[in-house]
């Protein structure tokens, strides 16, 4: 008895592909992850993640940039900035997603082939769209020190886990963070 045919579906496709990378990337480095452990995850055949993406470079890169996604923390605009940080990185969930992202960049970032394509994913998903919220001197490096903040106090809550605030000096904590932040951004 033959089994019955996988409907053709190129959206389906291409989104099964992109879900079974970003499982890949963020548990492996980029060197470590090879088209066919993508095709497999994905099951699919490993010429189908080529015709979609091009090359593992291609496919790690649109990974990266997530077009179909923007960054929570920017559409909160710069007056919501600092807040929407804050409670990212005080909840006890956060923004699983941003923390996957973070981790198939950090596991990457030292591949010769994927170190260009992560700082240019981190130019183009964050110090720029921050940059453009600022107003001064120096909006970029100060997107960027922003970017730093976070990065660091997610690394952390990766680590270490939660903050494990009680409830009453939860609020008091979540302001300290955005003040950090907002120092990050400030003018020199």
């Amino acid at each position: 008895m033959t089994k019955p045919a996988r409907p053709r579906n190129a959206e389906a496709t291409r989104a099964a592909i992109l879900a079974a990378a970003r499982y890949c990337f963020s548990r492996e480095s980029y060197d470590q992850v090879g088209v066919r452990d993508i095709a497999v995850k994905a099951g699919v055949d490993a010429a189908l993640v080529c015709r979609y993406f091009g090359s593992k470079e291609e496919l790690f890169a649109q990974l990266l940039l997530r077009p179909d996604k923007p960054l929570d923390v920017i559409e909160a605009g710069r007056d919501g900035l600092s807040v929407r940080v804050a409670e990212m990185v005080v909840s006890k969930d956060g923004d699983q997603e941003a923390v996957e992202d973070l981790l198939i960049m950090l596991r990457s970032a030292s591949s010769r082939t994927a170190a260009t394509l992560v700082r240019d994913a981190m130019v183009q998903r964050f110090d720029e769209p921050i940059s453009q919220l600022l107003d001064g001197e120096s909006p970029q490096l100060r997107a960027r020190m922003m970017g730093s903040v976070i990065i660091g106090l997610i690394v952390s809550k990766i680590i270490r886990g939660s903050w494990d605030i009680e409830a009453p000096g939860q609020a008091a904590f979540q302001k300290r963070i955005e003040d950090l932040v907002r120092l990050s951004i400030k003018e020199f």
